[in-house]
């Protein structure tokens, strides 16, 4: 197992095939540097430019199509001093009659103070002069190369990862993403220094990250991404309706309690009817997130 440092040189907007930036083994560290899109000069985008590019794609040896890549994500450290957010509320979560009321789009720049471990508007906003949220580091955007040849714009989400922008993919976080090609092709960027549920304004606190993350490969078969922290297992769904990504997820969780935890349909469902929690992911853009999540301490002992 070692650890392997990498600076980019291009950057993606797409998750697909392409030429590996790197090979790395099984149980491998990757520490790499991601960017967001205003630090991005056109001409470095390997694929038509915006939104969201993607450090990558790294080859994991061993990993094969019906297989699961684990990635755990030990470190997120913003490398930059600010970062960038847009207002007002998104469309799709307001009312329709209050779209005409939305004032003008604008951006705005948040100060990232380390030692302080807080975000606060550069600029001066009535009723927020004291409003300074913790840093909570995240990855908006990261996963593996879809199947059938697909190469999927870092603007949206699927079975593959992409642009799920959930709070919880965040340090001491494992998520697994369904293999579909060889050496699964894992991209990782999109980095938010905060973000509230749903990523409602379009953005996070955009910024430069370094990112560390550990991969495992592991010989079993998922439909839709899983993640585990030190106190829940949760499951992922993108799709759009809302309805549809909250069936995606719940029908994957259910299947995870009887592969891993003994549970028939009947079980999981006495289990998850009472327990579950749904979390909202991403709902500005084209799929929509869920997240269906289930504290450990309900789970039957393995």
């Amino acid at each position: 197992m070692a650890t392997h440092r990498f600076h980019p040189t291009r950057y993606f907007n797409a998750i697909g095939v392409a030429e590996p930036c790197l090979r790395v083994a099984d149980g491998d560290t990757v520490v790499t540097d991601t960017i967001d899109a205003s630090g991005l000069d056109a001409r470095e985008v390997a694929v038509a430019s915006r939104p969201n590019p993607m450090t990558g794609p790294f080859f994991i040896e061993g990993a094969e199509p019906g297989d699961t890549l684990a990635v755990r994500i030990d470190r997120l450290t913003p490398s930059r001093a600010t970062g960038w957010t847009y207002s007002p509320l998104a469309l799709t979560v307001l009312d329709p009659a209050a779209i005409l009321d939305r004032p003008p789009q604008q951006r705005v720049v948040w100060n990232i103070d380390r030692e302080a471990g807080t975000v606060r508007l550069q600029d001066k906003v009535k009723g927020l002069e004291d409003f300074a949220p913790p840093i909570q580091p995240m990855i908006g955007c990261f996963g593996v190369a879809p199947a059938f040849g697909q190469a999927l714009s870092t603007a949206t989400s699927a079975q593959n990862g992409g642009n799920m922008d959930y709070r919880l993919f965040a340090p001491g976080t494992t998520a697994w993403f369904p293999v579909s090609v060889r050496g699964a092709l894992f991209y990782l960027g999109d980095g938010h220094a905060c973000q509230g549920d749903g990523e409602i304004t379009g953005t996070g606190i955009e910024t430069s990250f370094e990112m560390e993350v550990t991969f495992r490969v592991l010989k079993r078969t998922i439909t839709w991404p899983r993640g585990e922290t030190a106190d829940d297992i949760f499951t992922v769904g993108n799709a759009r309706p809302l309805d549809q990504a909250l069936q995606h997820a719940t029908t994957e969780m259910s299947r995870w309690l009887g592969e891993d935890y003994g549970l028939d349909a009947r079980a999981a469902s006495h289990l998850m009817g009472q327990v579950v929690r749904y979390d909202v992911g991403n709902v500005f853009n084209p799929a929509f997130t869920v997240a269906c999540r289930i504290a450990k301490r309900w789970l039957p002992k393995r």
